[in-house]
């Protein structure tokens, strides 16, 4: 009888990836890499051996790729390879001028890891030391051992929900800081108004008063009908409909006693209004930026399935999917939580087990992304609700709140993966664990 075992699930994914790789990565051809930078670029043509054939620094962007590749197939050939395969670092955008000129040429290009290079560093020569050349030369390693990735190349309304995200992302960044540098303002120079309202930041009453005015003289010498009157037509560009006459009422109090720091309130007071002023346009902005993201999930016929996921907005959906791209390109559900970082990282070694954490690699803009829809999920999903509960209350290894949120955060993109790839809708019985039958036609 056989002892063999069979191959594990990441045994067989780990054996498909080597042979794509193996399919571009091919014998005949040498590696060209290239240490990308703005202004010059260092490119050096080696074997699978390492060995250096030939290297050159080239002035100009990343878009004297066709002069690097002019240069790179005559030293090949004379080496008796058939061609040439391109390696460089993911750096910033640079790549993918790179990527478009070598696959119009039809040379294919793989990307290295910048964490593999900079660990190369030392295995190359026993120093930390760093040049062009020298990292040109340990890319050319490393896609010759195969240790690369073919890199995705967005298009259409993909690429378009990318470049949306991170304009949304800059819009969240703004509007946070601007709402951050107005508290700070006013509870140095009036800290009365800020005791308004359980939350006041979160009340559209109270933005709108402050957006009338943040200097409490100013709004006592307009008297208090004529403060309402301001406040009133204020609050429909906050998104409000009816004034909160309590809240309104504090605010008018505060003014009479603001305290605080008096020699500096006319100067904050001014900032002050220019932070609200940034608040309210930032505000603008993303919602503007959120109505074309969900115009583009529409047309990605995405809208309608992302929503039969209890407490997913179809913003929350597309701020996801956006950082990731289409989940089809990923091998399973797990690749994709993998690419976040949200999937444990195992510490153990014989009969030693360690703590389990996530491992934090990936696309950290992805796993915040999951993160920030995991907080508002929790309230209207009660199949993730009951397993949150689960978690914290078990017998056995119970998780603590951070733990139990990023446990709901990697399930959540996992079920969004398989909504999105296999166009069902999302079935909460499914998601429980539940058996489910399927009658028999």
């Amino acid at each position: 009888m056989s002892n063999r075992r069979p191959l594990t699930r990441g045994d067989r994914r780990r054996n498909e990836k080597l042979a794509r790789l193996r399919a571009i990565v091919r014998p005949e051809l040498a590696v060209v890499g290239i240490d990308l930078a703005s202004a010059k670029q260092a490119a050096v043509v080696a074997d699978h051996d390492s060995i250096v054939l030939g290297r050159r620094m080239f002035d100009g962007d990343p878009w004297v790729i066709d002069e690097i590749l002019d240069w790179a197939l005559p030293i090949a050939v004379d080496a008796g390879f058939a061609g040439v395969v391109v390696g460089c670092e993911p750096t910033g955008h640079r790549w993918k001028p790179v990527l478009e000129r070598s696959r119009a040429r039809g040379v294919e290009m793989v990307c290295v890891n910048p964490m593999l290079v900079h660990r190369g560093r030392e295995e190359e020569d026993f120093t930390r030391d760093r040049s062009d050349f020298k990292d040109s030369t340990i890319i050319a390693r490393r896609v010759a051992d195969r240790h690369c990735y073919v890199p995705y190349a967005l298009e259409g309304d993909w690429c378009r929900l990318r470049h949306l995200g991170a304009r949304r992302n800059d819009q969240l960044v703004e509007a946070t800081a601007a709402r951050q540098q107005l508290r700070d303002l006013l509870e140095c120079v009036w800290p009365a108004v800020l005791r308004t309202a359980s939350k006041p930041l979160e009340a559209l009453t109270w933005r709108a008063a402050m957006a009338v005015s943040c200097d409490p003289a100013e709004i006592v010498a307009m008297g208090y009908d004529a403060f309402a009157a301001a406040v009133s037509a204020e609050l429909a560009r906050w998104g409000g409909q009816r004034r909160n006459h309590t809240i309104l009422g504090a605010v008018w109090a505060a003014a009479q006693a603001p305290g605080g720091v008096e020699r500096e309130r006319p100067a904050a007071v001014e900032r002050a209004r220019d932070a609200i002023r940034d608040w309210r346009r930032a505000l603008d902005e993303l919602d503007d930026v959120e109505t074309r993201m969900v115009a583009v999930l529409d047309s990605l016929e995405l809208t309608e399935l992302v929503c039969t996921i209890d407490g997913i907005s179809a913003v929350g959906a597309a701020a996801i999917l956006a950082e990731a791209g289409d989940p089809a390109r990923f091998d399973c559900a797990r690749t994709w939580v993998k690419h976040a970082g949200l999937c444990p990282r195992a510490n153990e070694s014989g009969t030693f087990t360690g703590h389990t954490k996530v491992s934090g690699r990936g696309r950290p803009a992805l796993r915040t992304a999951a993160w920030r829809a995991v907080w508002g999920a929790l309230h209207h999903n009660t199949v993730w609700a009951a397993r949150y509960t689960h978690l914290r209350t078990r017998a056995d290894n119970p998780l603590r709140d951070g733990q139990a949120r990023t446990a709901i955060a990697a399930a959540l993109l996992r079920q969004l993966f398989v909504v999105v790839t296999r166009r069902v809708a999302w079935d909460p019985a499914i998601a429980a664990g539940k058996e489910v039958t399927t009658r028999a036609a």
